[in-house]
């Protein structure tokens, strides 16, 4: 059935004149209102306000408009089932409806806006507009995204009318729309009786970015949903750059997100290598192939079949370097033509560029699923600048040489799982720290440390020691000893750390408390 009147309301007015002039050339006539009547009106389009077609005056200051029975009876009128009251009402069918809703989200994001600000950013008339219309979708067409009026038009100038698939589509956006926003305002209003900074009710709004090829496993399904406040810079605002034969995996983004969390913590280039979420290698260096060569050679093994990211755009240099291995993904700010063109040769690797970068510090919110619920926590945003901030607990305090290695290894050391432990030193080049030795997921931090000193081999001798959290035993830095380590970073604060410092003090070691903890479970 051909659209016989659409209604136009919407604070987003990209592409609204083209759109609109489109609508009126197809003989539809339109109804606004305030805002939007007066943006077609001066732009010559030919448009009725509501006022007129209500018979009734906005009122309250514009609060009240679009409430009246003549708007929603014409937008929930049934076909044929409901002509006579709607005729009886004064009313017609309105068969499109475009509408989009206050800014309340960007006005919350400006620093100082009062409270009464907010609160009349609160859309009421919107959001029953397009749930109105999503729930008569049989017949109504809604439209809440300007980059879906190029959709709606192609339709109208194909077939007359927009399709009932169409239809559907568009009236489920418009739900997911208005309950977005809901989840917005009743997370601001709840989180101002609090006192922990956390809203009581948070409502996480997703939207479905890509089925995955699997799960964890092959036999399990999976998904990636896109948080649609997805900061610039996050994995979620990533562009796949369309290399690889195959789709990602569930396990690749939780590798890729961990890798990318990694090399965010250094200024300088950077390279990190990721197996099961964990560094296997990582380096900086003044030139990024350096960076990425001393990564991968910290543990070749591992770097097999490993994600690689990198914080610098990836050049022709570096390119050649990273095809010599065979990688899972490679994610990094960008790519050069030339890089491009040398490592989508390989087949079976995906590349991913960031394109903005964020930096280390950045404030985000950390979810983990668990039986019956979620917890959430603030980002890990710290690390840069503890070590040199620590207390000196040993005899001997840590070479400048020394004390550099430790705030390249601490920064690493955040990112391994716990118990996490270590191992960096110099690398072979000038200006190059690596690491030559890291032990993670533990269930005995003793482990750990034989387990990094083990990687490290024969160049654990003078290299520095970072460990997530305190030394609840000496043995750990006996273990250390005899490997060779010649200073240590660690949280302190365990009952035995007396124990630890004689021991290190016994074997020359420097060691510092920093006095912060860095579990990663």
């Amino acid at each position: 059935m051909p659209i016989r009147s659409a209604i136009l309301s919407v604070s987003d007015k990209t592409g609204l004149m083209q759109f609109a002039k489109s609508l009126a050339d197809r003989g539809i006539p339109l109804i606004s209102t305030g805002g939007t009547y007066s943006t077609l009106k001066a732009g010559g389009v030919p448009v009725e306000s509501v006022e007129s077609y209500t018979g009734s005056p906005e009122v309250m200051s514009g609060r009240v408009k679009t409430l009246h029975p003549r708007v929603h009876g014409g937008i929930l009128a049934r076909a044929t089932l409901d002509d006579s009251e709607l005729e009886r009402l004064g009313g017609r069918f309105i068969d499109l409806v475009v509408v989009n809703l206050y800014p309340f989200e960007q006005t919350l994001a400006k620093p100082g806006t009062s409270f009464e600000t907010l609160i009349e950013n609160i859309d009421i008339g919107g959001p029953s507009m397009l749930r109105s219309a999503a729930k008569n979708h049989e017949r109504v067409t809604v439209v809440c995204d300007p980059n879906d009026y190029r959709l709606v038009l192609d339709e109208l100038a194909r077939e007359g009318d927009v399709s009932r698939g169409t239809r559907e589509r568009l009236a489920a956006k418009a739900f997911a729309h208005t309950a977005a926003y809901d989840a917005a305002i009743s997370g601001w209003l709840s989180a101002r009786s609090e006192t922990d900074g956390y809203p009581r009710y948070l409502t996480p709004v997703l939207e479905k970015a890509y089925s995955l090829r699997y799960g964890e496993n092959p036999h399990q399904s999976g998904a990636f949903y896109r948080d649609r406040h997805a900061v610039a810079g996050s994995l979620g605002t990533a562009e796949s750059l369309g290399s690889g034969a195959k789709e990602l995996s569930f396990n690749n983004l939780v590798d890729v997100d961990a890798a990318l969390d990694a090399v965010r913590e250094f200024e300088n280039p950077a390279a990190v290598v990721v197996k099961h979420t964990n560094p296997c290698g990582v380096a900086t260096a003044p030139m990024l192939a350096d960076a990425y060569r001393s990564a991968r050679e910290a543990d070749p093994m591992s770097a097999f079949g490993g994600i690689v990211a990198l914080n610098r755009e990836v050049d022709d240099i570096t390119a050649e370097i990273l095809a010599e291995t065979f990688l899972e993904c490679i994610i990094a700010p960008g790519f050069s033509p030339g890089a491009l063109d040398r490592l989508r040769s390989k087949a079976a690797l995906r590349l991913i560029a960031t394109g903005e970068w964020l930096g280390p510090t950045h404030p985000a919110r950390q979810f983990k699923r668990v039986s019956g619920g979620f917890v959430i926590q603030d980002r890990d945003a710290t690390g840069a600048g503890e070590v040199e901030a620590g207390r000196v607990v040993t005899k001997r305090a840590p070479t400048q040489a020394e004390l550099s290695s430790l705030s390249f290894a601490w920064c690493v050391c955040k990112h391994v799982k716990s118990n996490a432990i270590v191992l960096a030193a110099p690398g072979r080049s000038p200006g190059v720290y690596e690491t030559i030795g890291i032990g993670g997921g533990q269930t005995a931090r003793v482990t750990a440390v034989q387990t990094a000193c083990e990687k490290a081999g024969e160049r654990a001798k003078g290299s520095v020691l970072a460990s997530d959290a305190f030394f609840p035993f000496p043995d750990n830095i006996q273990v250390a000893a005899r490997a060779g380590i010649a200073a240590i970073a660690q949280p302190g604060g365990s009952k035995k750390d007396e124990d630890s410092i004689k021991a290190a003090d016994d074997a020359g070691i420097a060691m510092i408390f920093t006095g912060v903890r860095h579990f990663r479970h």
